[in-house]
């Protein structure tokens, strides 16, 4: 199923109520950014002993630096907005053959 947040903080809470198998994170959102939204939801993947759900940073801001701290921060995959669904595709089917 799709849902959808508002914030970092009702993405984090959704998650722990009902973990998804794809999170597409935007990074910046008001009240909790995306980077402490991955970050708490891989805290409390670890806590549980979840499977490492993927997570997809969608940011407008594509410097290099952003990339990195999205993966510093535990995310899997970064698309620079506005984005091409195809370019989505292909970091999901990377991920997949990954594992």
């Amino acid at each position: 199923h799709l849902d959808v947040a508002n914030n970092g903080k009702e993405g984090l809470e959704k998650y722990c109520e009902q973990p998804y198998d794809l999170v597409l994170m935007d990074i910046q959102m008001p009240v909790m950014d995306g980077l402490e939204s991955t970050r708490k939801i891989r805290e409390f993947e670890n806590k549980k002993g979840l499977r490492h759900a993927y997570i997809v940073a969608l940011t407008a801001n594509a410097m290099e630096a952003d990339r990195k701290n999205a993966m510093e921060a535990g995310m899997d995959g970064f698309i620079a907005k506005p984005f091409n669904p195809k370019e989505l595709i292909k970091i999901l089917h990377g991920l997949i053959i990954k594992e």
